[in-house]
Parts: structure tokens; C-alpha cells; sequence
């Protein structure tokens, strides 16, 4: 297989969700492979920081803050930066936001909020980039879904339908654009230690603010970095990134019964 190293080497990634978590890990892998990478999310002062701390290597690092929930600049902010990067070779869509509220108690525009972050942000950069690599013939997009964008879970409604909606246009966009050059990857975290759960949003829309027992025991944003890296690599469809909460995904397609009894009875916060 070819070194890592050589095939980042001069490329240019775009990373969203890049101030923090498995997004900021990812940063750190491909600038140190070699990578020139754009660094996206709606913190600004986050992408500052995770800039400086690329050790020397910041110069390899272009800050491109927005928010996914505001689409209307999208298409002219992947016009600027492609033509100043020339090409963009990996897409990785990292960015999103999480639920902790149940069905009942979720109003609609709380639904929408997180379809908007979550899927139409996500597919507004893709359809914003596509066009480019179409005309490259090449490029590698990714977009993360989560364990719970395989199956329904309690207080997830929103969060696991629009996570598995990305997976429909995902696996559309790679049967597409085969012929184009363009490699097409679901990346699918289990636990991860990340403040995902601390930005989720409740009932009335407010940050749910605290640590989720299983995430605490999740691995590191790092490891799950280098899993990424390694699946990016050898191109993988999906990258199943986690520990033991995997085997879930197996029970689920494989015994269906099972399952729903193991999920009737997981802690969901």
C-alpha cells in the first residue's frame, strides 16, 4: 500500500466541524501528512485555535467559518475557496448537531432546525464542491453519520432520521459519479469522547450541557482521527469508527428481535 504521507502529500482537504472533536483530530492527521486544509464550522475562535496549534505547519491551514443551518452563502464561500486552493481533493463533512428530546415533546421546527444542519447543510457543500471535482475527474467526499443513522433510539428522532437520510444521498452519489473519478464514504462513529452530546439540543431547543455516560467511555477524537484516515485510504464505503457499541450495527441486520430488546433497555442520555 502506498505511504500514507504520499497520498496526502499536496492535497487539499475541507473539513467541517473542524474546531473541535473528531472534525479537529482530523485537521492535525492531514496537515501532518502533508495536506493543505480548509477548516469550516461556525466557531471562528475555535478554528483560530486549532490552527495555531498545527505546530509550525499553520501556513498549511485556511480558516473558512459558516453555519450550516444558513445555506445562502454556501455556493459563492466553494467558489472562493476553490479558487484559491485550485482543487479540493477530499470533502469531509463533519459537521452537525445532535437531539436529546422525545418525539412528543419535539416541535416541529426543532425537526427542521436539525434536517437543515444535519442534512441540507451538509448536501448544499457537497452539491456546491461536486460540480469542481466533476471537472477533475477526482476527488474523495465523505459525510458522518452515527451508529443511530443505522436504526432508530430513544430521544434520537430527529438526529437518527436525518442521519439516516444522508446515507440514502451518499450511497446515490457514489453510483453516480463512479465514472467521474469520485470516491464516496459514510463515516459512521459509535462513541466518541466529543462535546457532541453537550451542544445537542432539547425539546425547547436549548444546549443539553452535559457529558453522556456512554460517550464518556467513548475513544478519543484521536484514534477515531486515524481510523478515518486509514478507511479514507482504502477507500471504504463506510468506516465504522468505535469500540464494542459496534457489534449493535450486526445485531441490528442480523437477529432484529435482539436488538430492539437491547435498545429498550440502553441508557439513552
Amino acid at each position: 500500500m502506498t505511504g500514507s504521507h504520499e497520498i496526502f502529500s499536496g492535497k487539499t482537504a475541507w473539513i467541517t466541524g473542524a474546531s473541535s472533536g473528531i472534525g479537529e483530530a482530523l485537521v492535525y492527521e492531514f496537515v501532518k501528512k502533508g495536506a493543505t486544509v480548509i477548516i469550516s464550522s461556525n466557531d471562528s475562535q475555535g478554528l483560530e485555535r486549532v490552527k495555531a496549534a498545527c505546530n509550525g505547519r499553520s501556513a498549511k491551514v485556511v480558516c473558512a467559518p459558516f453555519d450550516l443551518s444558513d445555506m445562502a452563502g454556501i455556493e459563492s464561500l466553494a467558489k472562493e475557496q476553490i479558487m484559491k486552493a485550485g482543487r479540493i481533493d477530499y470533502l469531509i463533512n463533519l459537521g452537525g448537531i445532535s437531539q436529546r428530546a422525545r418525539i412528543d415533546e419535539t416541535p416541529l421546527w426543532l425537526d427542521r432546525k436539525i434536517f437543515e444542519i444535519n442534512y441540507f447543510g451538509t448536501i448544499a457543500l457537497t452539491k456546491a464542491v461536486l460540480p469542481y471535482m466533476i471537472r477533475q475527474k477526482s476527488g474523495h467526499i465523505a459525510a458522518t453519520s452515527s451508529i443511530s443513522g443505522r436504526f432508530g433510539f430513544p430521544l434520537r428522532s430527529a438526529y437518527s432520521a436525518s442521519k439516516q437520510a444522508l446515507h440514502g444521498f451518499f450511497e446515490t452519489l457514489y453510483l453516480e459519479n463512479k465514472q467521474n473519478n469520485i470516491r464516496v464514504t459514510v463515516i459512521i462513529p459509535g462513541r466518541v469522547r466529543t462535546s457532541i452530546s453537550y451542544h445537542a439540543l432539547d425539546s425547547e431547543g436549548r444546549e443539553h450541557g452535559k457529558m453522556d455516560e456512554g460517550l464518556a467511555k467513548g475513544i478519543t477524537p484521536e484514534k477515531a482521527a486515524k481510523t478515518i484516515i486509514r478507511g479514507l485510504i482504502r477507500n471504504k464505503r463506510e468506516i465504522l469508527v468505535g469500540s464494542s457499541e459496534l457489534i449493535i450495527l450486526y445485531i441490528r441486520r442480523i437477529c432484529p428481535w435482539l436488538f430492539f430488546r437491547i435498545a429498550d433497555k440502553i441508557k439513552s442520555t
